[in-house]
């Protein structure tokens, strides 16, 4: 991170030392996710009367991220981004320790309850990225988005291996990885203290300032920006949120699942190391276009084949089209508003792209167990379910491309 800031003056140091934080926070506290999406599955399978609902605590932990995204970014906007990320932690502990509880007394209900609280985190995870932003200027935004995505990279590597040192150290299975969720939530809370982010101007009822939430969503870029957005995000968590359930069940082992989702999580991570130099040198909607081809390729490697690289190879791909097409969206988005207007925008897109990822999710568990006879077929119908999602995506981007060749 040697080129973050160009010239060393107060505002630029500044925006490295929040950047740093925020790496910081999305590798310690992002671990979490990885943990809870190679388990959850798993865990609902084991406490579900019915099969096809054995995805739910992952849908519920969408859904929580969908029902968050506008109170926390109105919290954001009011409080400023520091007690928006504690009301996160906070709710990622409550979300393990009632999961836990859960687990503890066979409750499935419970356990899609905690999934909820769950959720709350991970959406005020989503906002690190955006956070990133706040005190960069136009030419190291890219960079900055980049950069803590990149933090991800280091919550994929200590994600699985905490599942596979913690899922069966208890009696009862998955009980000791939501307790050590509980830790890395209390212990991360401590990084937000160093956060130095100004609160944006606010407006008041004889003076609103900016665009309202209509006229955000008429804008081009904006709208755009959110469908890439939600279509890279709910297509990733459509397929991840059945691979560990694909995984077994087509014979390989629990520790294999976690391999793979891995696998999967560094993929999404490791780009964003070099993601905001290509956008920078190509231009943002070509990044995301590669990205959309990329995520149709993992599809197609999905459909052909269930043995173990065809796992690996199409969760890789899933990664690297994600990295492209989300970070993409997230700098287009960026860049098409004012910092008045950042609480609105971000809270929209955020809801936007989370409602499109709970429908993916809870369509992922259906597809995957209640789609013919075998695992084989379900995982076939989640890698289908890929093309509605991808047409939509590129659809959006073409019509944008040719907006702006109208006003050429």
């Amino acid at each position: 991170m040697t080129d973050i800031p160009l010239k060393d003056t107060p505002d630029t140091r500044k925006a490295r030392r929040n950047v740093i934080i925020l790496v910081l926070a999305q590798a310690f506290l992002g671990a979490q996710m990885s943990m809870i999406f190679t388990i959850a599955g798993l865990a609902g399978q084991s406490l579900a009367a019915n099969l096809c609902f054995a995805t739910l605590p992952i849908s519920a932990i969408v859904l929580g991220s969908m029902l968050a995204a506008t109170p926390l970014s109105a919290a954001m906007q009011r409080f400023g981004r520091r007690v928006g990320f504690w009301i996160g932690t906070s709710s990622g502990a409550i979300g393990a320790g009632v999961g836990a509880f859960a687990l503890l007394h066979q409750n499935f209900w419970l356990f899609v309850l905690g999934g909820l609280f769950t959720g709350v985190y991970q959406s005020s995870q989503g906002f690190f990225r955006f956070a990133a932003t706040d005190t960069a200027d136009d030419a190291f935004k890219p960079k900055a988005i980049s950069y803590v995505l990149a933090g991800g990279l280091a919550s994929a590597i200590i994600g699985p291996q905490l599942v596979k040192v913690t899922s069966q150290a208890m009696v009862v299975p998955f009980l000791g990885t939501y307790l050590t969720v509980i830790g890395i939530n209390l212990v991360g809370s401590f990084l937000f203290l160093f956060l130095d982010i100004p609160k944006p101007p606010v407006s008041t009822h004889a003076h609103r300032l900016g665009r309202s939430r209509m006229e955000l969503l008429k804008t081009p870029r904006v709208a755009v920006a959110i469908i890439v957005g939600m279509v890279s995000y709910a297509l990733m968590n459509l397929v991840m949120t059945s691979t560990p359930l694909a995984v077994v069940g087509c014979g390989f082992e629990q520790n294999t699942a976690a391999d793979v989702v891995s696998a999967h999580v560094l993929a999404m991570f490791i780009p964003s190391f070099f993601t905001g130099f290509l956008i920078s040198k190509f231009g943002v909607e070509k990044i995301i276009a590669t990205g959309l081809v990329i995520l149709g390729l993992a599809g197609i490697v999905g459909m052909v084949g269930v043995e173990l690289e065809n796992f690996f190879i199409a969760l890789v791909l899933l990664g690297i089209g994600w990295n492209f097409g989300f970070i993409g969206a997230t700098a287009m988005l960026s860049s098409a508003h004012e910092p008045s207007e950042r609480g609105r925008v971000q809270g929209m897109n955020d809801l936007i792209v989370f409602g499109g990822v709970t429908v993916a999710s809870l369509a992922s568990g259906g597809l995957m167990n209640c789609s013919g006879g075998s695992a084989q077929d379900g995982w076939a119908a989640v890698n289908l379910a890929m093309v509605p999602f991808l047409t939509l995506a590129g659809g959006a981007l073409i019509w944008l491309w040719m907006q702006a060749r109208e006003k050429a």
